[in-house]
């Protein structure tokens, strides 16, 4: 199930499912973003609360994601912010009402809680893109774009432009060669770990499934990937594109271990035994420079060329 293209002038409805935004400042850029992309913005009437960590109380989180939703004039239902409390709300959603008026819905890192339960309770496509507070850098910006104004599939999903091709910011590095083709799905590894034995766990098999994570040491990456792989994951999996991770090394001066492997020695050990293509670099999830990826939709790999490409369509001309 595809939702309907954005187009200027539509109204976007900004929910904070996980953690607070409580900064008026933040607040206002917030809606200017989305004035700059020629958005109208609507926030969900709890934003800016605050409840501990958490942006107000589950039954606050839900009335607002559930009222961007049933509004007929809301067009998108965008996260401001991710952070933590998104699986909170995993068995307290009405998917009926979601599955009865399917919207774009944007979000990553800990939204990918969302993604995977809308996915696999409606069937709908999200997006796994930046949220209303990211940098938008210029790559960014593109990509957000491509995703949530066009109709047309979104093609190859390459990292951005190299200014110094000989010492690359971004680097591409194929794991395992080889090529598969299934539907898109993944998010942050972290969310989709905590999500394992739940009704909302992550269906892997036939797809392509695609991970990243921020500041998390070589040994809890091994963990979670180890997880996944005892619990059968990576069986008949059709590829694995790993994002780029940021300061996913031994932490400074209080290493978890006296020895230690980096991150490329973890994919390998896991993930380059695979009997599928695996990708690791590709900047989507916690990076500066972010693609955004629609779940759900018939994609491509192909790890010789180093290569994603979305093939179908993941919204519809409205």
């Amino acid at each position: 199930m595809r939702p309907a293209v954005l187009r200027e002038g539509d109204l976007v409805g900004l929910i904070t499912p996980s953690a607070y935004v409580s900064d008026p400042d933040r607040l206002a850029l917030a809606g200017a973003t989305l004035k700059y992309f020629g958005l109208r913005a609507r926030m969900g009437k709890n934003v800016g609360k605050r409840t501990g960590y958490l942006a107000g109380s589950v039954e606050e989180r839900l009335e607002d994601l559930h009222e961007m939703f049933r509004d007929p004039e809301v067009k998108a239902v965008f996260a401001v912010r991710g952070g933590y409390g998104a699986a909170q709300l995993l068995d307290r959603i009405d998917y009926d009402l979601i599955r009865l008026h399917p919207k774009i819905f944007l979000g990553f890192s800990d939204i990918t809680a969302l993604h995977l339960a809308i996915g696999k309770r409606t069937g709908l496509v999200t997006f796994h893109g930046p949220v209303v507070l990211s940098g938008f850098s210029s790559y960014t910006q593109a990509w957000f774009k491509k995703a949530m104004f066009s109709a047309e599939p979104l093609g190859v999903v390459t990292n951005p432009v190299e200014a110094n091709q000989l010492r690359p910011v971004h680097t591409l590095r194929t794991v395992r060669a080889g090529r598969g083709r299934g539907r898109l799905v993944g998010g942050n590894l972290t969310l989709i770990s905590t999500t394992m034995g739940t009704p909302f766990e992550i269906e892997t098999r036939g797809r392509i499934l695609f991970v990243e994570d921020v500041g998390e040491e070589p040994y809890r990456i091994d963990r979670m990937l180890t997880q996944l792989r005892l619990a059968g994951k990576f069986d008949g999996v059709a590829g694995v594109v790993f994002g780029e991770c940021h300061e996913c090394t031994p932490r400074e001066f209080e290493p978890s271990f006296e020895s230690t492997f980096s991150l490329g020695e973890i994919l390998d050990r896991i993930l380059g035994k695979l009997d599928a293509p695996v990708l690791a670099g590709l900047t989507f999830g916690h990076t500066d420079d972010q693609v955004t990826l629609p779940e759900g939709v018939l994609a491509s790999l192909d790890a010789d060329k180093q290569e994603l490409v979305i093939e179908e369509a993941a919204a519809v001309a409205g």
